[in-house]
């Protein structure tokens, strides 16, 4: 792995990337901001309990993040099946999209080593319609700061 963009902040480009969801489409970061605002939810396992919670959360204030024009991602390393069987299980709207090598994880500083594992650190990241970083934060936030910060 390349270098980790850790100095991320709130006003930065955010890098670009294409990954794949679970049905094998091409996600790309340019094609999603020319038609909305996006929120990535990096986070480190399927069908973990913090990761359900956080993503389950999500879901039940979608309503919010719909009627804001936001398009909502969670990242991690799980393959197709496992991304599959998470969503549908707990009914998100939203994709999974697989980082399997880690490396958009890695660019968006959503990374951290626990001994000599390289693992995914719970981040969320907003993205306006012009590619800026308008909200970024470690850990779980409250699904309303991540929405008022569009309203800046």
């Amino acid at each position: 792995m390349s270098k980790t963009t850790s100095d991320l902040s709130v006003g930065s480009i955010a890098p670009a990337f294409t990954l794949s969801d679970a049905a094998g489409n091409k996600v790309t970061l340019r094609d999603l901001v020319k038609e909305k605002k996006v929120v990535l939810i990096f986070y480190p396992g399927d069908m973990t309990p913090g990761c359900t919670m956080q993503l389950c959360a999500v879901r039940d204030d979608w309503k919010n993040f719909e009627q804001a024009g936001i398009s909502v991602f969670g990242v991690n390393h799980a393959n197709a099946v496992s991304h599959d069987k998470f969503a549908q299980k707990y009914h998100f709207p939203f994709p999974l999209l697989i980082d399997a090598d880690l490396s958009v994880s890695e660019k968006y500083g959503a990374i951290k080593k626990i001994f000599r594992k390289t693992v995914i650190k719970r981040t969320v990241v907003g993205i306006s319609t012009d590619g800026t970083i308008v909200y970024y934060r470690h850990g779980i936030p409250k699904n309303t700061d991540i929405l008022k910060a569009f309203k800046s």
